[in-house]
This record gives structure tokens, sequence and C-alpha cells, in this order.
């Protein structure tokens, strides 16, 4: 900006006091120069690589194994720098011990006969892995990323020069000193932690960390100490969310599902929820019900006694029928939600043991409701009540549970729009013929579609859980979360019921059937996305829509590429449920400065074999897009901060040399 124009000094003069603030963090001329140097010098850095997960459900081995790996992108950077001198079998040692370096550690020590040779090969080699993956960064970010402990003698090892000869010896002399006093295990464990830190830079969750697998709260924990990381909201995690805010419906939801897959470790060891008084109660109403249909599902290597087996059957069936009826309490309560089809206790012919859906009359295959009134049907009993509270009690107190759901919330969203990709979990509301859908919110009758209805949503969640001075606003907040997890027009749903009821209670599988939003079969269709794109203010012709909830059914022939490229669904696999139908364990996604690469996963065996017979998940990548011109900082969201940030101290420039501003 040419300082002595008139028109110039006045636009500064309306930005002084940002400028005036501005000055604190750059007090002098020489400051600010040397921070548009720097600046300019990022903007031109490779685009550093972002990691894209979605459906975890709980299966925290599976899950610890691809963030550990990177999708692959570890053993690329290993193969690109000893391809040609390493075997492949060194190449999958070297691998296993980045992904696994204490576990490996003891294993070596047992194998090596001459483990002081093996620390200094294995110590030259992860350095330079380590500075190919550095080297997308600057000197300042890989050195906020180092361990403490190590910090300078990692710095001084990465940044040696090809050309510095003569300290060859310095640099052998800082490797032998590392293992002459005893501190070259812990050495490499910093070191592997360490290029597992920089292979990544962003990792971005389309959803569904909870549900199913027996890990969830270790994956959270996990997320919770990983270095940069977003969410988009799944509809499992809404329904833990809901129940951590206090939504009684969601809290016997989600205690149904641990039933159901007898996953009660998450609720139980994971978060210290009492399952005893539910277990207690099911004895005295259920005692001497086999309750056949309630019988868990065995998954993940769960191992259950007879009696357990029957205990949890019983579980599972008594906060199922409680689920019913504090769902039929916000049905009730919010009849613009349009879900009295899911007023199903008031359908039964209790004294027949049928029930009638759309017209139709069918034969329950259980007829025992010790709890329930036909009168009033969605009452609970006095010890029904009392069960609740106890359980809400506990979900509410917490300490660990309301942690991660608070985690969720600061670090997590409906959307997300980064580098050009629209991140959502399920779908968007559309009409058939591909229009956004009106959806009503509130009393008022007030309708949001698109953006907005996104947008909305994702006010009304955070309000369900942070609106303590308002129990209204919060009560409405709670009932929306719950919405998300079943409603026929959530987002992260898309269908336009869950047949819970049925699938427990009805043999006749015609009922057992949940239509599909119309998004899914506009999927295929460029034009839409291109109006969605539009919608959230993206480029219709460099963007993408990232999405999973739905598992690719790729032994069908199903692709998870749709659109011509502009939508892709990663659905991680990572659910055993899931791997029979969909053929492979899933997809991920990496987004590095070349481009777009699609990871297909075959399924995960163990964290055992992968450390002690070095299994890695065979993986197959496919490139989606190749960049013809290598993408960089200034590309991104991130450049586009920093090139704004460079035009603010650009006025600090002209400011300081007009006067406007002194140098301190």
């Amino acid at each position: 900006m040419p300082y002595s124009s008139e028109d110039a000094v006045l636009d500064l003069k309306q930005e002084l006091r940002y400028l005036k603030l501005l000055s604190k963090q750059f007090p002098t001329i020489a400051s600010a120069c040397t921070e548009i140097i720097n600046l300019q010098a990022i903007l031109n850095l490779p685009k550093s690589t972002e990691h894209f997960l979605s459906d975890i459900h709980g299966e925290y081995e599976s899950f610890n194994h691809v963030l550990r790996n990177g999708s692959g992108n570890i053993k690329r950077k290993i193969t690109e720098v000893f391809g040609d001198i390493m075997s492949e079998k060194e190449i999958k040692s070297l691998a296993t011990l980045i992904y696994y370096p204490e576990q490996k550690l003891e294993i070596i020590h047992k194998q090596e006969e001459n483990i002081e040779e093996w620390y200094k090969i294995t110590i030259y080699r992860l350095i330079e892995v380590s500075r190919k993956a550095a080297f997308k960064y600057t000197r300042m970010k890989v050195r906020k990323a180092l361990p403490a402990e190590f910090a300078y003698i990692i710095e001084e090892l990465m940044h040696r020069g090809p050309e510095e000869y003569d300290k060859e010896e310095y640099y052998s002399e800082i490797i032998n000193s590392i293992i002459r006093v005893g501190r070259a295990d812990e050495f490499i464990i910093a070191m592997s932690k360490l290029i597992q830190r920089l292979v990544i830079d962003r990792l971005h969750i389309v959803g569904d960390i909870f549900d199913r697998g027996p890990g969830a709260e270790k994956v959270m924990e996990t997320l919770l100490n990983y270095h940069s990381v977003d969410i988009q909201w799944g509809n499992h995690d809404v329904l833990w969310m809901a129940a951590a805010a206090g939504s009684e419906a969601s809290i016997a939801t989600v205690i149904r599902i641990c039933t159901r897959y007898a996953n009660l470790d998450t609720i139980e060891d994971g978060y210290g929820i009492n399952m005893l008084p539910l277990a207690t109660f099911a004895l005295e109403f259920y005692g001497d019900d086999e309750c056949v249909q309630f019988k868990p599902k065995l998954e993940n290597g769960i191992v259950c006694t007879d009696n357990d087996l029957k205990l949890i059957a019983k579980m599972h069936k008594a906060i199922s029928v409680i689920q019913f009826k504090l769902e039929g309490e916000i049905i009730k309560r919010r009849p613009h939600f349009c879900m009295e089809d899911r007023l199903i206790l008031e359908k039964i012919n209790y004294d027949e043991g049928t029930i009638e859906l759309s017209g139709k009359i069918y034969k329950l295959n259980d007829t025992n409701f010790p709890t329930v009134d036909p009168m009033s049907p969605y009452k609970l009993t006095k010890e029904e009540r009392d069960l609740i509270d106890k359980l809400k009690f506990s979900f509410l107190n917490s300490e660990k549970l309301q942690k991660h759901i608070r985690f969720l919330l600061s670090n997590g969203s409906m959307y997300l729009k980064f580098n050009s990709n629209l991140l959502y979990h399920g779908c968007i509301p559309v009409n058939e013929d591909g229009t956004f859908k009106k959806v009503k919110i509130g009393s008022s009758g007030k309708c949001y579609s698109g953006k907005a209805y996104f947008d909305r949503l994702d006010t009304l969640v955070r309000e369900g859980y942070f609106h303590e001075n308002n129990p209204e606003a919060k009560l409405y907040g709670m009932d929306i979360t719950w919405y998300l997890w079943t409603g026929p027009d959530s987002p992260l749903f898309g269908k336009d019921k869950m047949t819970t009821f049925e699938r427990y209670f009805i043999d006749d599988k015609e009922t057992h059937k949940e239509k599909k939003s119309h998004y899914f079969k506009l999927e295929e269709s460029e034009k839409m996305c291109r109006i969605i794109f539009e919608e959230f203010g993206l480029n219709p012709d460099t963007s993408h829509i990232i999405n999973g909830h739905v598992p690719v059914k790729s032994k069908s022939g199903e692709s998870p590429i749709k659109a011509n490229g502009k939508l892709i669904v990663i659905d991680g696999g990572f659910s055993k449920a899931y791997q029979g139908t969909t053929g492979i364990a899933g997809y991920t996604l990496t987004y590095n400065s070349y481009g777009l690469l699609l990871v297909s996963h075959d399924p995960f065996e163990s964290t055992q074999k992968a450390i002690e017979e070095e299994k890695d998940i065979h993986s197959t990548t496919m490139v989606l897009e190749k960049e013809l011109e290598r993408k960089r900082v200034r590309d991104t969201d991130n450049g586009k901060e920093i090139t704004e940030q460079i035009k603010d101290l650009e006025m600090l420039l002209d400011a300081y040399r007009i006067g406007l501003i002194k140098e301190q």
C-alpha cells in the first residue's frame, strides 16, 4: 500500500486502534519486517498432510493402529528414504518400531545379540525418516513438537546438512553418548513418537466415535491428547452428548446399546457408571422372563458366561421398555418433530398380543410387559422412575464422561469447511427433487434448511448441554440432540424412522425397514453436490464433500467415490459387525500437497500380532486427485489467514513510517 496516498492515510487512521494493539506484539519496524518475511516464506512451504477417519464405533485397537501408521503414511516415508537400500522385511520392522516403540524394544532386547550396533543403525534411520517427515514445516514448528528432554539433541541431528563433513565426528559422538549413558531406548521412543506427530498435521474425525466396540473412552482419551483434531458429530456421538447432558431417553438408549452388545465395560469401567441398580431392577421384574429376543450380540471377542448372558438379556429388555416410554414423552412434548408413528406402546393390543402399524396388524413375539399400564403406557412406574434418577445421577457425575463430552463440544461441530472440503457425518435433508428440505424447529414454527439448518442445530446442541440457567432452553436443546439420533429429518441419521421396537418384537422383517433420505438417492449427482457447495460458500469446481455414516458395500461393487469424485464416503469400517457386509474394514483418506489419497483397509487382526509378527493392516491406496502443481500453504485456509496477517503487518509498517504510531 502506498503510504503517501491520502486515502491510505485515512484507512490507517480508521484502523488505528487495532494497529496500536498489533504494535505491542511488533514494537519496531524491524520486528514487523522480520515477521512479514517469515510469514511470506511459510506461504511457500508444501501443504501439510490431513488425515480423515470416520465411524470408529469404539474399536480402539484398529483406530489406534491406523492413527499410529497414518493410514500407511509412515511406511511410505520409510520407503521414500530407504526403499533402495532396505529390504521389505527391514522396512516393516522399522515401521513397527515407530508404531509401537515401547513394546517392540522389549522384543528386540531379547533377540539382538549386538544391541549397540542395532542402536546406532536404528537411531540413524529414525533421524533420516524424521527429517523426511519434517521438511514441510518451519524449524519453529518442528521445535515445538520436540520432546523436551531430547529437544536440543534431536534438533542438532535433524538439521545436519550434507555438506557438514567436518562435523561428522560430532554427530557420531552424540549418538554414541546417547547409547553409552543408557538413554538409547528413551531416545528411540521419543523419535518414534515425533515421527508419528510430524507425518500427520491435522486429524479429522467425521463422526461416530461411540457404540458397539469396547473402547470408546480410550479413543476419546487418545483424541484428547492429539496435537490437532476436529470432530464432526455423528448420530452415535450426539446420543452420548445428550445422555451426558441429562436427557433421560438418551441415557436409556446408550445403556440399551451397551447391553445389546454386552459392552458394559465402556459404561462401568470406562465411565464409572454403576449398573447394579439396573441389574437389580431387571431381576425383580423380568426374573422369570427368558428375554429371548434380547440376548446380547457378542462381538469384539467379548466372552460371557451363560448366567451373565441371561442377566444382561434381562437388563437389555428392562432398559428397552423404559427407553420406549421416555421417547414417547419427548414425541408428545414436541409435536413438530412429526414422530407420532413412533408412539409404539399405545399401538399395542395387550390382551391380544398384537400391534397395529400402518393399518396392518402384527403378532408380537414377546407379550410380557410387566411395567406397562395399557391405559397409560408411557408413564414410568415408581421403580422405573427411581432407577432412571439413579442412572441420570451417575451420568451427570461421571467426571471422565463429562470431560470427554466437553471435548466433543469444544472440538466438534455439525459440519466443517476446511481447505475446500466440506465435512459432515451423514447427509443434508433434501426433497425428492434435490432442493433443500425446510424443517420446523421450535414452537414458533420457524423453518430452516441447508446451511442455516446445520447452524441452528449446532447452537441448540450446545444449549442442551450448557444452558443450565434456562431450564426450558436446556430441555429443548436436549430433545433436539436426541432427535438428531433418531429423527426423520436428522442430518446425522438420514432415515424416516428407527425401527428398534419392531426389530425386537415383530418377526415380520417388512416392519424392520428404514427408508433412507432422498440425499442417498441423489449422492451420485454432481449437480446436487455443486448446489451444496454453493450453499456452504465453497467453490464447486475445487471442493469435495467428505462424509461417513453409511458403510460402503465394496464386495458388492459399490464405490466410495460418488458424483464424479465430488463426494467421498469414508465410513471407516472399524466395527467388525459391518465387515461381513462391506467385505473390507472400510476407508480412510489423506490429503497432502500432491492431492487426495483414498486408502482401503483389510480387517485389523490385533495389536499383539502387529507387534510380534509385524503384521500391519494391509491397505490399498488409490490416488483420487493428483495436483498438477504441488499445493503450498498459500493454497490452504491457513494460507489465507497468513496472507491477511501479512496485510495487517504491512499496514502497521505504513503507520510506523508516517508517524501515526511510534516505535517502542
